[in-house]
């Protein structure tokens, strides 16, 4: 009889054993893609019946001082582009990019003078006063002005919003979260003059949407604490379906309420300090501790920002312990 239990729970086991397995998620990996099943062969790669509007392109690279060096597909999608050496008092990096490390330029020129090569193109699109913007060439660029270079080697490419593709692209030094965020609102500012689109169509240029309304404080106060910040926000952001201009209006009166939330949380900080306390994190402690998505929810980032705000003005230093601030660093 203890036997015949002993197999029905261990049927049973086996059972639920088997329904868990059978109720976990998948894990969605990436189909293997066949070797060599997508693209052009070298040979098609080639010049063979270059389209008019890559000539005319050719044509306003040599004339603007440049020299092509070759016309050709990409290997993958098969857009038509060139290579070209182009004046380099005629490149300049798009104006709504992250600004220029000193460090990393100084580094580039070191490395770059010493190697006495140039090895990597840049990317650049030709703009109708026949300069050479480039998303992701700043410090290449500029290492190479810094060595007193006459020109420099770039991938010219005819598809001019390729330009607005900047976070993407850019790949010769990571973006912190500033960059990143000062980056894609300049982005944002420069497509709304152009454009009556809404901000939901520039996913991919701008990759989250909390970026826009960090790089909105940020522009207006430098030191911006976005990193305190961007946790709280980024669970509430979304895209807005309004066009750029109005979206804009609109994270602008969110990012004066950040702000104002950040002088209030400037003043607590402050106060624990001067009650013995001393951490690195006491802004990150603060912040979390005003967090209203702790135990509750919001609609959108302004009704968070409301109650992030209301909890801040309660928020009471006297019930602060040294420990409280040691469990959150």
């Amino acid at each position: 009889m203890a036997k015949a239990k002993s197999a029905s729970k261990k049927s049973a086991s086996k059972k639920t054993a088997a329904k868990k397995t059978t109720g976990k998620k998948r894990s969605s990996r990436r189909k293997k893609v066949e070797a060599a099943s997508r693209g052009l062969t070298p040979k098609e790669v080639g010049p063979d019946k270059v389209p008019a509007a890559l000539e005319s392109l050719a044509g306003a690279v040599e004339s603007d001082g440049g020299k092509v060096l070759a016309k050709y597909r990409d290997p993958l999608g098969g857009s038509w582009q060139l290579m070209a050496a182009l004046p380099l008092d005629r490149v300049e990096p798009t104006p709504f990019q992250r600004d220029l490390s000193d460090s990393h330029a100084k580094r580039m020129t070191s490395v770059i003078g010493e190697l006495d090569r140039y090895l990597d193109p840049i990317l650049t699109v030709r703009t109708e006063e026949g300069k050479y913007w480039t998303p992701n060439g700043l410090h290449r660029s500029t290492a190479m002005k810094n060595l007193g270079a006459k020109s420099i080697v770039a991938l010219v490419v005819p598809e001019f919003d390729l330009v607005y593709k900047i976070l993407a692209l850019n790949t010769e030094r990571a973006h912190n979260l500033k960059e990143k965020a000062l980056e894609v609102v300049r982005m944002a500012r420069a497509l709304a003059d152009l454009t009556p689109q809404p901000e939901t169509d520039f996913s991919l240029e701008f990759e989250e949407p909390q970026f826009l309304t960090l790089g909105i404080c940020y522009e207006q106060r430098s030191r911006f604490a976005g990193s305190a910040y961007g946790p709280v926000i980024k669970k509430v952001e979304r895209f807005l379906d309004e066009s750029l201009a109005d979206a804009l209006k609109t994270r602008e009166a969110w990012a004066t309420q950040l702000l104002a939330i950040d002088e209030v949380v400037a003043e607590l900080v402050k106060g624990l300090k001067e009650r013995g306390f001393d951490s690195p994190y006491l802004k990150n402690f603060v912040v979390a501790r005003i967090n209203p998505l702790r135990f509750g929810k919001a609609a959108d980032v302004g009704e968070a920002l409301e109650k992030m705000a209301a909890k801040a003005e309660k928020f009471d230093l006297g019930k602060i312990k040294e420990s409280d601030v040691s469990r959150a660093g």
